[in-house]
């Protein structure tokens, strides 16, 4: 899983940070996409990762409020 992460890595920063530097004539632009999906992309990841925890969190705290309310229940019959 490093191994991805480190691949991962040097592709983004190869496609967002030294790709402007070359010439658009340059064969290396052939193996990256356009230059607006290096912001597209990881604002898209961010989003989802984002509502996914929100999504946990918010139904944790449901599931402790159901649990809480049940033993408060139990306690007043």
């Amino acid at each position: 899983m490093l191994l991805v992460a480190g691949l991962v890595f040097t592709y983004y920063t190869t496609w967002a940070i030294l790709l402007p530097f070359l010439d658009a004539s340059s064969p290396i632009h052939n193996y990256f996409p356009a230059r607006e999906w290096a912001i597209r992309l990881p604002a898209f990841v961010l989003v989802v990762g984002l509502s996914g925890i929100g999504f946990f969190v918010g139904s944790t705290i449901m599931k402790e409020n159901r649990k809480k309310a049940q033993k408060a229940k139990l306690r007043a019959a």
